[in-house]
C-alpha cells in the first residue's frame, strides 16, 4: 500500500512542454489512492487542457481567482485551497514559476496558493539545457529549498529544443516514488514495532456454544491501519472479526481465544516498541469444555468458570523497553476504575470508554474516549469517528513516546 493512500495532493501546473506528462502523473496519484486537485497557470493550458486534468483527477480544475458562469461570479478562495492539501507538488516547475517563488510574486492563483500552503511542497523543475544551468536558476532552486521546499531533481536526457543534458522534468514515475520514499522516511513510527490486540475472545463450552462479547473489533483495526501509516511494522493480533485490514505493514494473526491470545502477544512481545491492548478479552472461561454438544434437557445448566490469563497485567508485568497502552470500559466511577487500572497494570497511558456515553463502546462506528497518562493528565474528546478516534490515541502516544 502506498503512503500516499488517502492523502490529498495539489498539484500544480506551469507553462512547460512536459506539462503533457502531467495525465499521467494525476492517474498514479489516483492509482495510489490519493485525492487530487490541480492548479493551472492560465499559460499551462497551451500546454495541456483543464478537461483532461479534470477528468482524470474527478475534481474541477482552478487556474484563475474568480470564473464567470451565466449568473455570477465563483471566488477560487486561494486560502481554502492551500489549507486543504497534505502536500503540494508543482511538476513542472518552470525558471519563470520558480523565480516568483522565491520572490513571493503573486500574478496567478497558483502562486498565491503556494504562498497559502502550510504542508510540505514538492518541484520537479523541467526546462532547457542552458536555462536549467544558469545561476539566477540555480538560485532560485537553492532559495527555495531553503525555504523547506523539497527539490525533485530534473534528470538528464533529451530535450525539447534537440539538446541532450539536465533539464528534463523526472519521469511520473519517478516522481511518485521519490515523494512516496521521502514521506516514508520522515514518517514518526518508521522503524517501529507495534503491537495490537483487537476484537473479542470465545471461550468454547462445546463445540458450537461459546461465551462472547459484543466486540466488533474496529477500534483495534483502526490504531492498526494507523500506526501502519505512520510508518511502524503492526503485528495485529484479533480474535474472531469480520473486519479486513489490507496493508504491506500489517500482519494479521487470528485467535479465538483468550489463551490463544495470550500465547500469541507474549511469544512477541519482548521485541515490541509499543503495545495497545484493544482487545476485549473474557475474563473467565468454562472450567470444563465438553467435547460433542450438549444436549437440551430439563432444568438449569450450571457452568463453572475459572479466570482467563490477565494478557495487559502480564505484559505490564515483563515491560521492558515497551510503551504499553490499555483500555478500560466502565459503566460507573470511569475515571476513578480508569486510574486504578492505569496503576495496578503498570502502564503508560490508559483509553477510556464509558457504556453511558451514547454513540460510544462496542459494534458502533463512532467512539467517545478519554486519555489518562501515568502522570495523570486527563485529556478528553468528543464522539468522532472511529478513524479520527485512532489518530488521537496515536497522537497522544506520540506526545510521550521516547524511543
Amino acid at each position: 500500500m502506498s503512503v500516499l493512500k488517502g492523502k490529498k495532493i495539489l498539484l500544480g501546473v506551469t507553462a512547460g512542454i512536459a506539462a503533457y506528462k502531467t495525465a499521467h502523473l494525476v492517474r498514479l496519484c489516483i492509482k495510489a489512492g490519493a485525492d487530487v486537485q490541480v492548479v493551472m497557470t492560465p499559460a499551462s493550458k497551451d500546454f495541456i487542457t483543464p478537461l483532461t486534468l479534470s477528468t482524470l483527477s474527478k475534481n474541477p480544475v482552478h487556474s484563475v481567482f474568480y470564473e464567470k458562469n451565466e449568473e455570477n461570479e465563483l471566488w477560487n478562495n486561494h486560502v481554502d485551497l492551500g489549507l486543504w492539501a497534505d502536500l503540494m507538488l508543482i511538476a513542472p516547475a518552470t525558471a519563470n514559476t520558480m523565480s516568483k517563488m522565491t520572490n513571493g510574486t503573486v500574478d496567478n492563483l497558483l502562486l498565491a496558493v503556494y504562498l497559502s500552503a502550510k504542508c510540505p511542497v514538492y518541484f520537479a523543475p523541467a526546462m532547457d539545457l542552458d536555462m536549467y544551468k544558469h545561476p539566477s536558476t540555480t538560485q532560485s532552486i537553492e532559495k527555495l529549498t531553503s525555504y523547506g521546499n523539497q527539490l525533485i531533481p530534473a534528470a538528464s536526457g533529451e530535450l525539447a529544443s534537440g539538446l541532450v543534458g539536465e533539464g528534463r522534468m523526472a519521469e511520473p514515475e519517478e516522481i511518485i516514488r521519490f515523494i512516496e520514499a521521502d514521506m516514508e522516511g520522515k514518517l514518526p513510527l518508521k522503524g517501529k514495532k507495534v503491537l495490537i490486540t483487537a476484537g473479542p475472545t470465545y471461550e468454547a463450552i462445546d463445540p458450537v456454544r461459546f461465551i462472547g462479547n459484543h466486540s466488533s473489533g474496529k477500534m483495534g483495526f483502526e490504531l492498526a491501519r494507523k500506526a501502519a501509516n505512520l510508518g511502524a511494522e503492526v503485528l495485529l493480533i484479533s480474535g474472531p472479526s469480520s473486519q479486513q485490514i489490507s496493508h504491506s505493514l500489517v500482519k494479521r494473526i487470528d485467535v479465538v481465544s483468550a489463551e490463544q491470545m495470550y500465547n500469541e502477544v507474549h511469544a512477541r512481545y519482548q521485541e515490541i516498541d509499543i503495545a495497545i491492548a484493544a482487545a476485549a478479552v473474557a475474563d473467565y472461561t468454562p472450567l470444563r469444555t465438553s467435547d460433542t454438544k450438549i444436549k437440551k434437557q430439563e432444568g438449569n445448566l450450571p457452568i463453572e468458570l475459572k479466570a482467563t490469563k490477565d494478557i495487559l497485567a502480564a505484559m505490564g508485568t515483563h515491560k521492558e523497553q515497551q510503551f504499553l497502552v490499555g483500555f478500560a470500559l466502565e459503566t460507573n466511577n470511569e475515571i476513578e476504575h480508569a486510574k486504578g487500572k492505569l496503576a495496578r497494570k503498570n502502564l503508560d497511558m490508559i483509553v477510556l470508554n464509558s457504556l453511558r456515553d451514547k454513540g460510544a463502546g462496542f459494534a458502533g462506528d463512532t467512539n467517545k474516549i478519554t486519555i489518562i497518562d501515568k502522570g495523570n493528565t486527563i485529556s478528553e474528546y468528543p464522539l468522532q469517528s472511529k478513524e479520527a478516534v485512532a489518530s488521537n490515541i496515536f497522537s497522544e502516544i506520540l506526545k510521550r513516546y521516547h524511543a
